[in-house]
């Protein structure tokens, strides 16, 4: 029950173990086909080019900058916790000025601000934030943000890494243009893969550069002739076969559960999680209005060992929860309550356990 990874079901892992075929062998073009299709459900958007990325959700971060970020460009980045940090290091290596937006850890990005920032800046490209902000358990107004981009005309980078299957995304309602996620999170699948999505007006910006994509293995003009339409493909990497079928299978469980439901599931779990903690006397750090229901930021009481009494929970309980990042680092918990973790006995033993170690340590 930490922040990532998150437990992988039995189904899934199964799914791993089947025989592995060739990258361009005709039922693997079939399976890349069909996980494209239920990326597009995940994301809720028709966007031609979805696809998962052979590597984890930092190589889609990577592959959102570094397409559609050139030298000289302008980019506003929104930054409460370690990830948006991220962004700008990403910004900065593709050569782009980052104007950044900063706002405390553990509260939501300004809109304000970042009107203020697009209003003095009239030739900025992208407006940057994380949707889910894993480090600090924070809910970005991803709508809102969009909606003041595109008053603008500027494209959107979107980390959903977090976000994606475990609370409201809408990619094509929301106008986002380029979005990112990972394997390990609310899908519950095997980390290593990343899910990006971009819009038409993106694909128009990358395919009109004034300067190469400076990955060549992220270049989306050459990754799009793997994962194109129909069976006939161009060879560009070995996909990672036996991960992409665990990528499937998760995304198939979420088509099966609903994607509202599944939405409904961890804001549910979440609000027992939070009962439950406010019970034994913990508290949550991050306002209700704007808290992530996979992704509970808890406060460190005064006087206890954070690493000791993580360790006590790994060792004689088996339950894992994350330690704080950055500026938390020492301060808060950060406890996972993400796809298949997320259900009541889990719930049940995070409690129990916790109570037992607090009353150990004091």
């Amino acid at each position: 029950m930490g922040p990532g990874p998150s437990d992988v079901s039995p189904r899934i892992l199964n799914a791993m173990a089947r025989p592995t075929l060739g990258h361009l062998d005709p039922l693997f073009i079939e399976l890349m086909d069909e996980t494209k299709n239920l990326l597009q459900y995940a994301f809720k958007t028709e966007n031609a080019l979805t696809m998962p990325i052979s590597a984890p959700g930092s190589a889609g971060m990577e592959a959102c900058f570094v397409n559609l970020v050139e030298p000289g460009d302008k980019v506003i980045v929104c930054v409460n916790g370690v990830f948006g940090l991220r962004m700008v290091e990403n910004v900065e290596r593709c050569g782009g000025t980052a104007i950044t937006i900063h706002n405390t850890w553990g509260e939501q990005t300004d809109l304000n601000a970042v009107e203020d920032a697009l209003n003095a800046n009239p030739d900025v490209k992208v407006v940057a934030f994380v949707h889910a902000e894993t480090s600090t358990g924070v809910r970005n107004e991803a709508k809102l943000l969009c909606e003041l981009a595109q008053k603008h005309n500027c494209l959107t980078i979107v980390d959903a890494v977090t976000s994606l299957g475990g609370i409201e995304l809408d990619v094509d309602g929301w106008g986002i243009d380029a979005i990112y996620s990972g394997s390990q999170k609310c899908l519950s699948c095997v980390p290593g893969i990343a899910p990006v999505s971009f819009s038409e007006k993106a694909v128009s910006v990358i395919q009109n550069r004034k300067t190469k994509v400076q990955s060549w293995f992220l270049d989306m003009n050459l990754i799009v002739g793997y994962w194109g339409k129909g069976a006939k493909r161009a060879y560009h990497h070995t996909a990672p076969v036996n991960s992409m079928y665990a990528m499937y299978e998760s995304l198939l469980v979420l088509k099966e559960e609903g994607l509202e439901n599944a939405w409904d599931r961890h804001a549910s779990g979440h609000a027992k999680l939070a009962q439950g903690l406010e019970e034994i006397g913990l508290k949550l750090t991050v306002d209700s209005d704007f808290r992530l229901p996979q992704l509970n930021v808890v406060q460190i009481p005064d006087g206890v060992d954070d690493a000791a009494v993580r360790s006590q929970l790994l060792n004689e309980f088996n339950l894992e929860i994350g330690a704080g990042l950055g500026e938390h680092a020492g301060k808060v918990w950060r406890i996972g309550l993400m796809g298949y973790a997320c259900k009541q006995r889990n719930i049940d033993h995070c409690i129990a356990s916790l109570k037992t170690v607090l009353k150990s340590s004091t």
